[in-house]
């Protein structure tokens, strides 16, 4: 099973609470291996500036993902005003090896 998993920052503190956490959220992202089929920073108009971030776990359920997602480093640190969890259908360049 798919899931997307996609945050939204919380406007206040956001940047200082990234900082501070990126480095134990990106150990915590490697640390998933071949369960992150893809992932990364969600960015404001200007292509640089991080107000989020989106990635797309294959599990065995929802409720898995949902787990993984509440244990981000970011989601611990109080990053994101909203978390949202989805199951998904890859149609679109799917990679021939996906389950």
């Amino acid at each position: 099973m798919l899931c997307v998993v996609y945050n939204l920052d919380r406007d206040a503190c956001a940047r200082e609470i990234r900082a501070a956490t990126r480095p134990a959220h990106l150990e915590f992202m490697k640390a998933l291996g071949e369960k992150v089929k893809a992932g990364g920073p969600m960015l404001a108009p200007d292509g640089e500036t991080p107000v989020g971030g989106m990635f797309v776990l294959q599990v065995d359920s929802y409720e898995d993902a949902v787990r993984v997602a509440r244990l981000d480093p970011y989601a611990q640190a109080g990053l994101f005003k909203s978390q949202n969890v989805t199951v998904w259908r890859w149609n679109t360049n799917r990679p021939k090896d996906l389950k």
